[in-house]
C-alpha cells in the first residue's frame, strides 16, 4: 500500500469550506482537472478519468458532523481517500487530502500524486477565497 498526504490552510471557516469541498455538483472545480465525478445514487458516483477515457465506480462519503469526505473504489478496493477540515484561529481552516492506493496499478507515483494533490488543494482554495469575497461584496 501507498499513501500520500497534503494539508493547505484556506481563508474561510471550516463549515465554509466543507461546504464547498463536499458540494457534489461542484467537486470538478477543484478536483484534478483530468477526473470528472458523476453523482449516482448515494453514496454512488461515477468518476470519469479523460486520461484513460475510463469510467470508475466509485462511493463518496460526506460526514458534515466530522467535516469529512471519504471516498473510493467501489468493486476493485484497488484506490481511497479522505479530505479532512478542521478549524483554526482567526476563521482560518486547515485542509487535509489523504489518498491510500491498494494496488499498484492505480497508483499514479508520488511526483504525480503530490503535484495532484497540491493542485487540488490550491483549486479548492481559490473556489473558496471566490465564495468569501462574493459574500462580503
Amino acid at each position: 500500500m501507498t499513501e500520500y498526504e497534503r494539508s493547505r490552510t484556506m481563508p474561510a471557516g471550516p463549515e465554509h469550506v466543507f461546504d464547498q469541498a463536499a458540494n457534489v455538483g461542484r467537486l470538478d472545480s477543484w478536483l484534478p482537472e483530468e477526473l470528472h465525478v458523476q453523482a449516482g445514487e448515494p453514496p454512488a458516483v461515477t468518476v470519469h478519468e479523460d486520461r484513460t477515457d475510463e469510467d470508475t465506480d466509485a462511493v463518496l462519503r460526506a460526514r458534515p458532523e466530522q467535516m469529512r469526505l471519504e471516498w473510493g473504489t467501489r468493486e476493485q478496493g484497488g484506490y481511497a481517500g479522505w479530505l479532512q477540515v478542521a478549524g483554526l484561529d482567526g476563521g482560518t481552516s486547515e485542509v487535509t487530502v489523504h489518498l491510500s492506493f491498494f494496488d499498484d496499478g492505480h497508483d499514479p507515483g508520488e511526483r504525480a500524486a503530490a503535484d495532484a494533490l497540491d493542485s487540488s488543494l490550491r483549486r479548492l482554495e481559490e473556489q473558496v477565497r471566490l465564495r468569501v469575497d462574493h459574500a462580503a461584496g
